[in-house]
């Protein structure tokens, strides 16, 4: 496939949405193309990488970067394992073993739900910590995946690529052990960053008609909608049918698109040791 010229925003927009799916094509056509908005509607994820190496300076400016996101009420419950030891490294590697990435990046690292730190705080000035429930889990993920969002996105700034590991949560007690997470602790999602060895691939993503939604949650055309959007993918890139997934349970499709790869990839359970994990880690769930 041939690189795509691009002259305005609304071209970009087309390119990651599918042609009149944002505003009917019209949103963005008065800005240009090289528009910083573009950077973001055009970021891929990386997982072939240079075997240059990435700066301790850099990984300083990137994690002081990162840690600027936003946090629930200051409270600033993300934390980040970088895996630097090599047998620390390998040990997770061998539990993903389909992706070696984890271990070829130039660095690897694991983001992290830290609600062990406002525990510490409240002992240390003598109060007591009143939120041992489901929201203290919710709130420090939320602040670890937006540290690491706007990581991803600055790494991307200084040409870096990456990928989000959210398999680690498939092994999160062994991570867990592998890491040495304490109490009030949870792994959110591994991250491999590297000087990409190629230029990627963009997928596209759901139009926001069924995304946006206004006043209220409305999506009663989104079967209509997935029709729409998993020929627009199809015709991108169609998944060929070695790709096709359970196809002892459900068969070869003749048409696999984007809905029924995902359908499948749901319809059994995995993860389910995660709320036990949670509440050994002394966080409740209810």
């Amino acid at each position: 496939m041939s690189k795509p010229s691009f002259k305005t925003l609304a071209d970009v927009i087309a390119h990651r949405y599918g042609e009149g799916t944002v505003g009917n094509g019209h949103s963005g056509a008065d800005m240009p193309a090289d528009d910083p908005l573009a950077e973001v509607l055009l970021r891929r994820t990386h997982r072939r990488y240079t075997d240059e190496p990435i700066t301790e300076d850099l990984l300083d400016v990137l994690f002081a970067t990162a840690f600027s996101a936003s946090a629930k009420s200051d409270l600033q419950q993300a934390s980040v394992v970088v895996v630097k030891n090599k047998e620390k490294r390998e040990a997770i590697g061998k539990l993903i073993p389909r992706m070696p990435w984890i271990t070829a990046a130039p660095v690897f690292m694991v983001w992290i739900g830290d609600s062990r730190r406002i525990r510490r705080i409240c002992e240390l000035r003598g109060k007591p910590f009143g939120n041992n429930h489901l929201d203290a889990f919710l709130n420090a993920g939320v602040d670890a995946a937006l540290a690491m969002q706007t990581f991803i996105l600055a790494a991307e700034k200084k040409g870096l690529g990456s990928c989000p590991i959210s398999v680690v949560r498939n092994h999160v007690e062994a991570v867990a052990d592998i890491l040495e997470l304490p109490l009030y602790t949870f792994p959110v999602a591994g991250l491999c960053v590297g000087w990409p060895s190629q230029e990627g691939f963009i997928s596209m993503r759901l139009p926001p008609k069924v995304t946006v939604h206004t006043d209220r949650y409305d999506d009663w055309d989104l079967n209509e909608e997935l029709a729409g959007y998993d020929k627009r993918r199809d015709e991108r890139f169609a998944m060929p049918e070695g790709s096709q997934k359970m196809t002892d349970t459900y068969g070869v499709a003749d048409f696999y698109g984007w809905s029924e790869d995902k359908a499948r990839q749901v319809s059994t359970a995995e993860r389910e040791q995660l709320g036990r994990f949670v509440r050994a880690r002394g966080i409740r769930t209810d």
